[in-house]
């Protein structure tokens, strides 16, 4: 098989990219970033037992992520607004979500895959279909390339996926905002203490504020509002105490244990507005193209992103090496598992969210 070029150095297409070097299939990677060190890679990923540790395994790297993941992490606990804790769970090392941190996911399949798979400063300005199943791929400087099996692994905002959908994401109507603590066991200790050894979530009425307890003593909030891009865009965020300030006033009456996550930060805070796909995207097969991860099916915030990435790219891999002499078979059970899986993707959270939770409240996303 000819090499599979694949447009994005996130989770998914890394992930595809190792599982195929274990079938002995090549791949070339374009990544806009101009290194792995281009740009932090977020906060803490918890890796579910039903999509991204298959995905792991799929990848010959379990060994390797057991020695990534971060110990105690799944302890959780929700609070009232007063600060009450309301429940609360232990991690007792038996739960399936443990957490490590998404740069160290990202190194460790860099690291395991074929030196100079990763082609980086790569950034893609468009493509096009060239007939018979090939497409080139054009570069922000002059490059291009031809390849006959292209996968869009570029997230929201995909290059690629104009060849097969004219979807575009559209604001869902809430954000994250985000902060950091850090050194919090010394410098923040009552925020240290609320917070716990792992999760915390507090929410009412469209206004939540999670943090998690990151590598060391780093606390990572993300403060979710449901509000207008509109509202949004009032927040002068180049002035981080005036825009903390604002973000914390949405949160009047609130323990001041909780909203000091917010004003307290280490870091200035970070507008995310969530974006989406409509609900049960799919497109029709198109030869020698395909996607995985947000290219595909985009959803606001819900613990499944990295695993839904993860996952897809583990089983398109499998499906192409399953399917060496004829490509389009291959493709075409991977998108329709995949358009059946996602399809059920909001039923199966719910049901994973009561076997963890019971009838604890309901968590937010995250």
């Amino acid at each position: 098989m000819n090499p599979v070029t694949i447009i994005g150095a996130g989770l998914g297409g890394l992930t595809l990219a190792r599982v195929l070097h274990l079938h002995g299939i090549p791949a070339e990677v374009y990544e806009a970033e101009t290194s792995p060190e281009a740009r932090t890679q977020g906060g803490m990923l918890d890796i579910h037992d039903y999509n991204g540790q298959l995905a792991l395994e799929a990848a010959g790297l379990m060994e390797e992520f057991r020695a990534i993941v971060l110990e105690g992490r799944q302890a959780v606990r929700a609070l009232g607004q007063d600060g009450a804790v309301l429940f609360e769970k232990a991690d007792d090392g038996t739960g399936g979500r443990p957490e490590a941190q998404r740069a160290d996911l990202r190194r460790m399949l860099l690291d395991a895959l074929p030196e100079g798979t990763v082609r980086w400063g790569g950034k893609v300005t468009g493509a096009r279909s060239l007939g018979g199943g090939r497409h080139e791929v054009s570069f922000a400087d002059g490059a291009s390339v031809t390849t006959s099996l292209l996968v869009g692994a570029d997230g929201a905002w995909s290059r690629i996926r104009p060849l097969l959908s004219e979807a575009v994401p559209e604001y869902v109507g809430a954000s994250f905002v985000e902060t950091y603590l850090f050194d919090a066991d010394t410098r923040h200790p009552v925020s240290a203490k609320t917070v716990g050894g792992g999760s915390m979530y507090a929410f009412a009425d469209g206004r939540t504020i999670t943090a998690h307890r990151e590598q060391g003593d780093t606390l990572h909030t993300y403060v979710e509002l449901t509000r207008s891009l509109g509202w949004f865009d009032g927040i002068d965020f180049t002035d981080p105490p005036a825009a903390a300030a604002r973000v914390a006033a949405e949160f009047d009456g609130w323990a001041p244990e909780l909203t000091v996550l917010i004003t307290d930060a280490d870091t200035p805070p970070v507008w995310r507005p969530h974006y989406a796909l409509p609900d049960g995207h799919r497109w029709d097969r198109t030869p020698g193209v395909s996607l995985v991860g947000d290219a595909a099916h985009l959803q606001a915030p819900n613990g499944e992103g990295a695993n839904q990435a993860m996952y897809d790219g583990a089983e398109l891999g499998k499906a192409l090496a399953a399917h060496l002499d004829d490509v389009e078979a291959g493709l075409a059970e991977y998108e329709q598992a995949m358009f059946t899986r996602m399809s059920q993707a909001d039923e199966e959270m719910a049901k994973h969210l009561k076997e963890m939770f019971g009838e604890a409240p309901a968590q937010p996303r995250s």
